[in-house]
């Protein structure tokens, strides 16, 4: 029996992983109509999540939680736009699919691993 609630724990935690990767953008040639999702990484090390409000030459303006969040140009060292990554979401699908076809094969089949 704990090696059947070992393997529902590693099918759980498999399923609910973030499919979503960063990716480093340049700030001038991000699209204020897409309204994305973005990572800031501050000079000071600070990092900020959030979706984008608006951006200028100066400010970009990001709501996080209901909250609005300024960060100024000169404080940013990196910009990452949220995408969703192919190949996590597809290679965690066929994983979870493949753990719990195993599970319930150990189940019909009244054996433990």
């Amino acid at each position: 029996m704990k090696k059947l609630s070992l393997l529902l724990l590693l099918l759980l935690s498999i399923l609910f992983q973030s499919c979503y990767s960063y990716k480093t953008v340049d700030y001038n040639k991000i699209a204020i109509e897409k309204k994305q999702n973005f990572e800031v990484l501050g000079v000071g090390g600070t990092n900020i999540k959030g979706r984008l409000v608006s951006k200028n030459e100066q400010l970009m303006i990001l709501e996080n939680n209901g909250q609005l969040q300024e960060i100024s140009v000169d404080e940013i060292y990196e910009v990452k736009v949220r995408k969703i990554s192919i190949w996590k979401t597809v290679g965690r699908t066929y994983l979870s699919l493949g753990i719990g076809a195993l599970v319930i094969g150990v189940l019909l089949s009244g054996t433990a691993l």
